[in-house]
């Protein structure tokens, strides 16, 4: 198993990745266990807990990081410098509900990269069925 705390800064509890299940040269698979614990579920939708859809993309977002720090060591042999930041999201659709309990598959297909920014498009899976999808851009900053 790929080490998600090794390629990318975030640590719980704003972590959205369980596991990195494959990783190839163009995309990369992570799955996540939503918890009841989790703390925002105390106030988004008390009593009919619903995962927020930013932390669905969020979750989405940390894969790419994942995937993006494993492309650049391997085509530089070295580990990459800087600090992955969001700076677009584009298409974002939420097609299913996601609650304590769902356990969801996070997909991640690279696109290309122009200068300093990596475009890529998300699908979030659960139960096999699509509840997001979305393309978003990367940028390694710092």
């Amino acid at each position: 198993m790929l080490s998600i705390e090794n390629a990318i800064p975030h640590r719980p509890p704003f972590l959205f990745l369980d596991e990195i299940t494959e990783l190839r040269g163009d995309f990369i698979k992570a799955n996540r266990l939503i918890r009841a614990d989790e703390p925002h579920f105390i106030g988004h939708y008390p009593g009919n807990p619903i995962m927020p859809g930013v932390l669905l993309c969020e979750a989405t977002f940390q894969a790419a990081a994942v995937y993006l720090f494993h492309k650049i060591e391997a085509e530089n042999h070295d580990k990459p410098t800087g600090t992955p930041v969001l700076s677009r999201i584009t298409d974002a659709k939420f097609k299913r509900m996601v609650k304590p309990g769902d356990r969801i598959e996070i997909e991640v297909s690279f696109k290309e990269t122009l200068a300093n920014f990596h475009f890529l498009q998300g699908v979030v899976r659960k139960d096999g069925k699509i509840a997001l999808t979305l393309s978003f851009a990367l940028a390694l900053v710092g």
